[in-house]
């Protein structure tokens, strides 16, 4: 999907950038996935070296939606791998945001999708589903809730309280 540039965006967003509807996520986050721009609804997860919880989420239609994931910057395993970001691009979600690490970068750069993560990682997690859904989470700086909008270009990311105008 085609998006105003991020930076258009908070251009033309300034007033909501400057209370807080808008917000920019700190710029800490690699690119990933062969869709350099993506956005939609935010769903939350928060995992502790553990994607048990991810998979279950990614076995549910996306409908274009953003999963956000705050993995606590955890930099001891990958959360997200090659065959969970195809399972997640067959479902019909737009993007996966991670505040922690993937592997099998050559499959997810592969993929038709749009991937954010601090770093690569070959170790796999744990899968004794540990974490939380549909939780605040605190990723890039920022609080994110589920049910607000997500948007990703090579500039950065956005969150906003709102759909903003593509």
């Amino acid at each position: 999907m085609a998006i105003v540039p991020i930076a258009d965006l908070c251009d033309e967003n300034a007033r909501h950038l400057a209370s807080g509807e808008v917000r920019v996520l700190h710029p800490v986050f690699q690119i990933y996935g062969k869709a350099t721009t993506f956005s939609g609804p935010v769903v939350t997860l928060r995992l502790h070296d553990d994607n048990v919880l991810l998979r279950e989420l990614l076995l549910t239609k996306g409908e274009g939606r953003v999963i956000v994931i705050d993995g606590g910057g955890s930099m001891r395993c990958a959360l997200l791998g090659g065959k969970l970001t195809q399972l997640a691009k067959n479902m019909g979600w737009a993007g996966i945001v991670i505040n922690g690490c993937i592997r099998d970068v050559d499959e997810i750069n592969a993929c038709d999708i749009g991937v954010r993560a601090l770093a690569s990682h070959p170790v796999r997690p744990g899968k004794k589903r540990i974490g939380e859904k549909s939780v605040t989470v605190y990723v890039g700086g920022t609080f994110v809730q589920e049910g607000e909008w997500l948007y990703a270009d090579k500039d950065g990311i956005l969150i906003s309280k709102f759909e903003l105008s593509n």
